[in-house]
């Protein structure tokens, strides 16, 4: 497989039409090599246009999103070199890599041990030094960083938990992928004051689900 040429189409044929067109991203998405951040299993996966799986048997929720919907998010998260990230669910380290070439740091959760360690490996081997991995579980933890200008979770959730959006700044985005399978949608949440959020959607998509952001529980009697 000719690498160069399998990004370029990756870009010009399933990115650019996503309405991704800010030069910014795509040109990060030539520099940042995807396929270093693909296991070996799935290297000849990298620039196709689905999700990726993370681990061996392809476990439920353990993927990279497809490529058009990573940049998308990116580029609509629009950030800026002082700003401060959360990302939740760092799969393989390759999103933390893009949002850490924006942004002034990146904090990125991973609740799968065994993934923390890959994607802190690969961007230690990407040379990425301002992001960095935790293993703990992101539907949860409040972050003694925060609050953050910007958070994105790379992977679906039924809805945002009010444990996320308190993590936000006033002015601070947060983007994720909400709802239930056949219909989601990306959204992108604003913080416009102390108790008061704007919600955007911006296009319709289906991603796995990201471990600990199940459904919520119906009460049923």
């Amino acid at each position: 497989m000719n690498i160069e040429q399998a990004r370029f189409n990756m870009i010009e044929q399933q990115i650019r039409p996503w309405e991704v067109l800010d030069p910014s991203v795509l040109s990060l998405l030539s520099v940042v090599r995807r396929e270093d951040f693909v296991p070996a299993a799935y290297r000849a996966m990298a620039f196709v246009d689905m999700e990726v799986p993370l681990l061996e048997g392809g476990a439920k929720g353990m993927c990279m999103l497809q490529p058009k919907v990573e940049a998308r998010l990116l580029q609509e998260l629009a950030l800026g070199k002082h700003e401060k990230v959360l990302e939740i669910g760092a799969g393989s380290g390759y999103m933390a890599a893009l949002l850490a070439h924006k942004a002034q740091r990146v904090v990125s959760l991973e609740i799968h041990p065994e993934l923390a360690r890959m994607a802190a490996e690969n961007l230690r081997r990407a040379g990425v030094h301002n992001a960095e991995v935790r293993q703990a579980d992101g539907s949860k933890t409040v972050l003694a960083e925060g609050p953050f200008d910007a958070i994105l979770a790379s992977g679906s959730v039924a809805q945002v938990p009010q444990s996320l959006l308190s993590q936000l700044k006033v002015g601070g985005r947060l983007a994720a992928i909400v709802g239930q399978e056949p219909v989601m949608r990306a959204v992108i949440v604003t913080r416009t004051g102390e108790h008061e959020f704007r919600t955007v959607e911006i296009f319709d998509t289906v991603a796995a689900r990201l471990l600990g952001f199940d459904e919520p529980s119906r009460f049923t009697f």
